[in-house]
């Protein structure tokens, strides 16, 4: 089974800058896709960033395209996202996730696991 422990998560303030990491365990092989979503209170978890593991190629949602920066690290199933320009609207829950089926395009990226959460408050 795959767990998902993230860190990095704080307060900030409008214009500042964090960066999440998220290392995976439980599993022997390289994830095809990880990636973050993010929830506010009161509304629907959205995916925020992803990037899948064959060639590199990412996604990101419209209000962080520009500002936020997903990228997988040296050590195998670990990824990053650095948050700059962070803006009120940003203040979420963090979620890394994880598709640990096989998944042939970023297209094609399932996610079933799910870490735990860290908090990003951005203050005006």
């Amino acid at each position: 089974q795959v767990m998902l422990v993230e860190s990095g998560g704080g307060s900030v303030q409008d214009g500042g800058s964090l960066r999440l990491s998220c290392a995976a365990s439980g599993v022997t092989y390289s994830l095809s896709c990880m990636g973050w979503f993010r929830q506010a209170p009161g509304k629907e978890r959205e995916r925020v960033a992803i990037i899948y593991g064959g060639d590199g190629s990412t996604y990101y949602t419209d209000s962080v395209r520009g500002r936020f920066t997903v990228s997988q690290g040296d050590v195998q199933n670990t990824v990053y996202l650095q948050m700059n320009t962070l803006k009120p609207e940003d203040t979420a829950m963090y979620y890394c996730a994880a598709d640990h089926s096989y998944a042939d395009a970023l297209s094609t990226c399932r996610f079933s696991s799910f870490g735990q959460g860290t908090q990003v408050t951005v203050s005006s």
